[in-house]
């Protein structure tokens, strides 16, 4: 047996042009559909308390309908030295690297509580090619996991997936095991009981839906019959990845759920690593995409492709993130935003400590690229122009694009190396709406035009959505400071959700005295961050809080401590903060 380390760089490109031999697919339960309004969002080697925190604070806030979590079970261990340690099972057993079942359950509540769903990665293809010691301390082999699995339950005899089976034996793709790994005879009632039972735990704890790992190594009629055993209708979308020149193909498996689109992010590469942008007036199924609209999910990157360079990754700057920008304003399948770990090393594993668990994702510090961050504004966007077509149409016959969807949104997209100003015809009513994709915003006249700067690499997008996602527009004061205080301005970065407002209290009467009644508004125009101007007693040390007024009358104080300065003797002050 090779090394591992060799075989990892193998099972890459063996991904990228896996085959299974498919007979015809069973009947199996129905799909549930897609997590629509909203996209998906990736958040790849996350910790359960990091993903918590983030569908509280980001996720929920911003409109993405769900988070995309690593796997949950008991895996081989390599210490944290790798990232692809947790695609090789131990047990089912909810002791990963990322966390316990307590906390993978105070997980899927908070993501649910924020109004996003929960998918977990499911690795039911195969178990183990090496180690003996799991991150929740399980000793097994390779085919002898105590209580779960024996020898008797993977394919045999034993043999190893080659390069040239994909195109000349499926049955090989099928039932020989990939770089190694002990494939599970899928199969037998057995294992696929056990497969169910696992996947029907984790739904009983509250997830959605399953990404599920090598789907193209199983063969369908499996799939079908473990989905059969399922509870409820999770939200299936399975890794079948296309390659050139195999007699199977991704759409082989739309019977039993979505497909993950890799062609849409290799396409993307083209266009906007070094093509011309204007061509993606026709992007769809035409352009040799697997499956149809309806069936795909697509994205920019996973944590393969971002590894073997057939996609652009976070590395790629402005055109990863116009391409992102693209993805969320047109009409084809369920995006998923991705975001990992800063690497350098493709094999290594993310920040880990006591070993190999995971660390909080700390989006300040540089190891993590929580890109996710940079779509919120998008994410709203993608929400609310669901299902509307795309319209007003306009290129410069090279690198910018504009486009409407409907009524609802607009969208335009410079990839070029200097800005652009003109006049555009938006479809959206007459307003000033915030741009989602950036700073400023635009003014669309009773025409539906509105005269718009795009900025070298840089995106402009409006939507009938107002400012943000939805909290009710109040206007700016600016107040003249009497004499012997100063005109305190207020800036609060502050994701919201619908009808939620920011307000500002403190400890002296011009805040409200602590009173969340009296506490001052801040307008929204800048959406994420909240402005207001307060006239406050010069040369005063000044403790304030933000808060949130929900629609039910609530209020959602930020935590402790309590934010304190002291303002000057005259002029004016200025308070630039971030929720927390």
């Amino acid at each position: 047996m090779k090394p591992y380390r060799v075989i990892v760089t193998t099972v890459l490109s063996a991904l990228a042009g896996a085959t299974v031999l498919v007979p015809a697919v069973l009947s199996s339960p129905a799909q549930a559909t897609p997590p629509t309004p909203g996209p998906i969002v990736k958040l790849w080697s996350w910790n359960w308390n990091s993903v918590a925190r983030e569908c509280t604070d980001v996720l929920g806030p911003a409109g993405f309908g769900a988070v995309q979590v690593s796997p949950p079970n008991d895996s081989m261990s390599k210490g944290g030295t790798v990232w692809w340690d947790i695609y090789q099972p131990a047990r089912y057993t909810l002791t990963s690297k990322f966390g316990n079942e307590a906390a993978f359950k105070n997980m899927i509540d908070a993501c649910h509580a924020a109004g996003v769903k929960v998918h977990a990665d499911a690795v039911i293809n195969h178990m183990t090619g090496q180690g003996s010691t799991s991150y929740g301390g399980y000793t097994f082999g390779k085919y002898d996991y105590p209580g779960l699995y024996s020898a008797a339950d993977f394919h045999s005899p034993t043999c190893v997936i080659n390069g040239s089976d994909y195109t000349n034996d499926g049955g090989r793709v099928q039932n020989c095991e990939l770089v190694g790994l002990a494939d599970l005879d899928t199969g037998s009632n057995h294992v696929r009981d056990q497969i169910a039972g696992y996947l029907n735990r984790l739904t009983s704890l509250g997830v959605d839906g399953f990404r599920i790992d090598a789907a193209k190594h199983i063969n369908p009629a499996d799939l079908s019959a473990i989905k059969s055993r399922l509870n409820g209708s999770p939200y299936i979308h399975q890794e079948v990845i296309q390659g050139n020149g195999e007699a199977i193909s991704p759409s082989q498996y739309t019977g039993i759920g979505d497909v993950h689109e890799f062609v849409y992010g290799r396409k993307l590469k083209e266009q906007f690593g070094g093509g011309q942008i204007k061509n993606l007036q026709s992007f769809g199924q035409s352009w040799g995409l697997s499956v149809p609209s309806d069936k795909a999910v697509v994205f920019l990157d996973n944590h393969d492709t971002e590894r073997n360079g057939s996609t652009m990754n976070y590395k790629n700057g402005d055109a990863y993130r116009l391409a992102n920008v693209f993805m969320l304003a047109w009409p084809y399948g369920a995006a998923r935003v991705y975001s990992g770990f800063a690497w350098g090393n493709s094999e290594a594993g993310p920040p880990s400590a006591g070993g190999g668990f995971v660390t909080d994702a700390n989006c300040g510090n540089g190891q993590w690229t929580c890109f996710h961050r940079q779509m919120t504004g998008m994410a709203r966007f993608n929400r609310v122009v669901d299902g509307a077509p795309v319209a007003n149409w306009y290129d410069n016959g090279n690198n910018v694009i504009a486009f409407s969807r409907g009524n609802k949104g607009w969208v335009a997209i410079n990839n070029e190396g200097s800005s652009v100003t003109r006049t555009f015809t938006t479809g959206l009513p007459a307003g000033t709406y915030a741009n989602a994709a950036g700073s400023g915003s635009v003014t669309v006249g009773s025409g539906g035009t509105a005269s718009v700067t795009v900025p070298a690499r840089g995106a402009v997008a409006v939507h009938t959505g107002a400012v943000g996602p939805g909290p009710t527009p109040t206007p700016t004061v600016t107040p003249t400071a009497d004499p012997g205080q100063v005109a305190t301005t207020f800036n609060a970065n502050a994701t919201t959700t619908w009808g939620q407002n920011v307000f500002v209290v403190g400890d002296v009467a011009a805040l409200g005295a602590w009173n969340p009644a009296n506490a001052v508004p801040l307008s929204s125009a800048s959406y994420p961050v909240w402005k207001g101007t307060v006239n406050l007693p010069g040369g005063t040390a000044i403790s304030y809080k933000y808060i949130k007024k929900n629609p039910n009358g609530s209020v959602t104080w930020e935590s402790d401590p309590n934010r304190s300065f002291t303002t000057p003797s005259g002029g004016t002050a200025t308070r630039n903060d971030s929720w927390r």
